[in-house]
């Protein structure tokens, strides 16, 4: 067990609970600055902590630039007073008025969106229009995770030529997201990168040479950050997520993420001994995210010879040598493997600094809509 993360007193703490310990987020946000060589190369993605206080110690860091994946975290970025906001998510449906009230109830933001489709590109252009708004909006490419996004190539150089014309839409540069890109051998990264990338420097050169700006180019995510913070590339901004709070399951793979240290646990507490070698806890998959396999979906730090049995909505049954060292109420700290949709399942974390709990955050835009 980590000395770092023991609580001296935790009767108080209702659980499962989720925990955020401070220090350690500041420090891998200063750790995540100096990998990048500037604050302004960074444009760090909300969707891990989707929470207040954490943009702020960003702010205070010097990061300006943040991205995001719903209306709420664009929300809840404007409120904190953040003036550079990419919702890296294209705009369907009634989101588009949506972000039209948002950039008319936040003036002083520059907000900006993706899109990869000529049809959503004019609904946009006619929501900025009939709210008088204006919005930047990045080509989202496809580099090969064939999720969302436009090939680089003929059809993407058109939609670009496209936006550019629309009333409302303004050209802001592109958005290229890697998340196929996971080898744990950095080399092989590196070579998917290069191999990825090659064709959006490509289009970028092919655009401004029909006199088409390609201002920014927003790139990757956790797995590839070490990889693009070394690039020396005018407009590149890297967008990790993860490493604020970072997580096991890329502590275990990544080495060259070392540098980041898990700052959220959550505590459980052992709820019974149902024979002499099981005992369970009060941690379901309502409570961890359950993306990864069972049995792979937290790390138990100070039970030190366990095999997970089951889990269920609230339930964690893990095998041990002798349920008879354990007692009904005692507490366990669990390290996430995937650190990302946990937080969303929590309404709150208690936040923990030298060995205390201090305060509590609200995991505010974990809700889909906050005002608008």
């Amino acid at each position: 067990m980590n000395p770092l993360y023991t609580i001296r007193d935790p009767s108080a703490i209702f659980s499962p609970a989720l925990l955020f310990y401070k220090e350690l987020i500041c420090r891998n946000i200063y750790h995540a600055i100096d990998m990048a060589g500037d604050p302004l190369r960074l444009r760090p993605h909300v969707k891990t902590h989707k929470t207040r206080e954490i943009v702020l110690l960003g702010l205070d860091a010097g990061i300006t630039k943040h991205k995001c994946a719903t209306l709420a975290e664009a929300e809840m970025l404007a409120s904190c007073g953040v003036s550079d906001i990419l919702l890296a998510y294209n705009m369907v449906g009634p989101n588009c008025a949506r972000l039209a009230s948002l950039g008319r109830q936040y003036p002083e933001c520059s907000f900006s969106v993706t899109a990869d489709d000529p049809d959503a590109a004019w609904a946009l252009s006619n929501a900025m229009v009939n709210a008088g708004q204006r919005v930047g909006v990045l080509l989202d490419l496809d580099l090969g995770m064939h999720r969302t996004g436009v090939a680089p190539g003929p059809a993407a150089v058109a939609l670009y030529e496209l936006i550019d014309q629309l009333a409302g839409l303004e050209p802001a540069g592109f958005h290229a997201y890697d998340g196929h890109v996971h080898q744990e051998s950095l080399t092989e990264r590196r070579a998917a990168v290069d191999r990825h990338f090659e064709p959006v420097l490509a289009l970028r050169a092919e655009l401004e040479k029909k006199g088409l700006p390609v201002p920014r180019v927003v790139v990757g995510g956790t797995p590839t950050f070490s990889i693009y913070a070394q690039m020396n590339l005018p407009g590149l901004e890297c967008s990790p997520g993860t490493c604020f709070l970072h997580d096991h399951g890329y502590g275990i793979r990544y080495a060259d993420l070392s540098g980041f240290t898990p700052a959220a646990l959550l505590l459980t507490r052992v709820i019974s001994r149902p024979s002499s070698t099981r005992i369970t806890l009060d941690l379901g998959y309502k409570a961890v995210a359950s993306d990864p396999p069972a049995g792979k979906r937290c790390v138990l730090l100070n039970v030190f010879d366990y095999e997970p049995v089951l889990q269920n909505e609230e339930h964690f049954v893990v095998e041990v040598p002798s349920s008879d060292h354990f007692r009904a109420g005692d507490v366990v700290y669990a390290m996430p493997t995937h650190i990302c949709p946990t937080c969303a399942m929590h309404k709150q974390a208690y936040v923990v600094e030298d060995g205390k709990v201090t305060e509590s955050w609200d995991i505010i835009a974990r809700d889909r809509v906050l005002t608008i």
